[in-house]
């Protein structure tokens, strides 16, 4: 029997070297993205043209965001968008809709700069991304996915992520602000239950609620949600859309959906196709002009109406 075992550990520290030599080659990787501040900007890649000023500097808080004749490609010149130019005004709720491939989440990811432009630039209240500190970028950004990522912990925790900044009563103050406030306190333990990895023991519409606090409490001033109400269960789809509109209440927002009905009350609307914008307007705007938009509305009511009538 030690034998047998002394077996089994060399294979079990075999496998955990080799995932070593996988996670060491991770942390070696050097960052493609850096600041363009003191040595980082030395050993950061060649600037891209067009900045907007030379040297960074931090904006006052105000939301506003601009496209500029933005192109980008993931490899060579396959080309994901295409000469995309739109302007977000301080306190607009803007939503991006399209097929699958549009081009709708690389925006997203352009603004959260995750990626660069390979051509145009990208403004947030006038000053390039890429002379903004990524953390303070990132602070003025809050963002709601579709897969809510709930972490082992307290309720209060994971709305606070960790931050000693966030208090317990601002915990409070940002669920109730978002409808979270009333199943919270129905769970045991309130905002000191513990949660199992992935917020398991609550359902899509409680984790997506809690997703919608983070958000309050993170304090930015520009939200940003992809496809955030796509995976909600029915029961709770009325308090999530009372939470959805509070949470973008007084805020920049930038919306992607599939769901249509979730963003007919906007701003405007911009459709996507291939990269490209090719319509922009208001829901009734384009519903009139019966393009693009109008197809894909109409597609999807049909698909549900023909649901509804198949479980009837």
């Amino acid at each position: 029997m030690p034998l047998r075992d002394l077996s089994a550990k060399y294979s079990v520290m075999q496998s955990a070297m080799a995932s070593c030599e996988r996670i060491f080659q991770l942390l070696d990787t050097p960052p493609a993205i850096r600041d363009a501040v003191g040595d980082a900007a030395a050993s950061a890649p060649a600037p891209l043209p067009a900045r907007s000023e030379p040297g960074p500097r931090v904006p006052r808080a105000v939301g506003e965001v601009v496209f500029e004749n933005v192109w980008l490609a993931y490899q060579d010149e396959d080309w994901v968008l295409r000469d995309l130019s739109l302007r977000v005004a301080p306190g607009e709720r803007v939503a991006l809709v399209g097929a699958t491939g549009a081009g709708k989440t690389s925006v997203i990811k352009l603004l959260a700069r995750l990626y660069e432009p390979t051509r145009g630039r990208i403004l947030l209240d006038g000053v390039d991304l890429r002379d903004l500190p990524q953390r303070e970028l990132r602070r003025r950004i809050a963002m709601v996915l579709q897969d809510v990522h709930l972490f082992s912990g307290t309720v209060a925790s994971n709305i606070a992520l960790g931050r000693t900044d966030v208090d317990r009563a601002q915990v409070e103050r940002a669920a109730r602000a978002v409808e979270a406030h009333r199943f919270i306190e129905r769970l045991p333990g309130g905002y000191d239950m513990e949660l199992r990895e992935r917020g398991s023991d609550l359902s899509a519409g409680q984790r997506q609620l809690l997703s919608f606090a983070r958000a309050v409490a993170h304090g930015g001033d520009l939200l940003v949600l992809d496809e955030a109400t796509s995976s909600v269960d029915p029961e709770t789809e009325f308090l999530v859309q009372r939470g959805l509109h509070a949470l973008l209440a007084q805020r920049t927002a930038i919306v992607i959906a599939h769901r249509l009905s979730t963003i007919q009350d906007v701003d405007r609307i911009h459709v996507l196709h291939r990269g490209r914008m090719i319509e922009s307007g208001r829901h009734e705007e384009l519903l009139a002009r019966r393009g693009a938009y109008w197809r894909l509305y109409r597609l999807q009511f049909e698909a549900v109406g023909e649901r509804t009538r198949a479980v009837g």
